[in-house]
């Protein structure tokens, strides 16, 4: 009721920031982390990330996330499942739709025992917005707005910009980094043939 009450939106998510990091914004979270020149570009002008590379076979860090509701979403909740991430950096853009929407259509393909999450820096009105409208419904599309401890943690973190980069990782059943592909322009879509043919390898098929 809260939130539907509430107009102000910018003031609504410095409190969310404030609340969530006790007092510290998403600038001081990401302030010390560690930044490097990545293979990614932008226009093709290189892009600094933030974070510490992620390793493919390391296991795979925690990390804590909010749903649409503002729910805390954590790895451990998928413990014993295969999971895929999708990595957008905003979901109301043309590719990161193309994106999830794909994603989204594969679900169905796929057994229970994986799950698929898109995660991005959006805010989880403007998710659930995007999902109503698109009718995203069979994967679960995750917000790093409040904390960014997925970007960092996952070094997918666009220094100076707030958003992740555009990645797939796929975490294994026993929480290991089983593959990863950080796509080499920010404005173009993933490999997805390249990620599910990783994803069934990891399932045995």
């Amino acid at each position: 009721m809260f939130l539907k009450k509430f107009n102000n939106t910018k003031l609504l998510v410095a409190l969310l920031l404030a609340v969530a990091s006790g007092g510290l914004t998403a600038a001081d979270i990401t302030a010390k982390l560690p930044s490097r020149i990545s293979t990614v570009t932008a226009g093709g002008e290189p892009v600094v990330l933030l974070g510490d590379e992620l390793k493919t076979g390391q296991p795979a860090p925690a990390f804590k996330v909010v749903d649409n509701n503002f729910k805390p979403v954590s790895l451990a909740d998928f413990k014993g499942q295969t999971v895929l991430l999708s990595i957008v950096p905003s979901i109301d853009t043309g590719i990161c739709s193309l994106q999830t929407k794909r994603f989204n259509e594969e679900v169905s393909k796929l057994p229970d025992s994986v799950t698929l999450l898109t995660i991005s820096t959006d805010l989880p009105f403007a998710q659930k917005r995007f999902c109503e409208q698109e009718q995203v419904a069979s994967m679960a599309v995750l917000s790093d707005a409040v904390w960014r401890d997925f970007g960092s943690s996952y070094g997918l973190l666009i220094k100076d910009m707030g958003l992740l980069t555009r990645a797939i990782i796929v975490i294994d059943n026993q929480g290991k980094v089983a593959y990863q592909q950080l796509v080499p322009e920010l404005a173009q879509e993933p490999d997805y043939n390249a990620a599910l043919q990783a994803l069934r390898k990891v399932l045995g098929n």
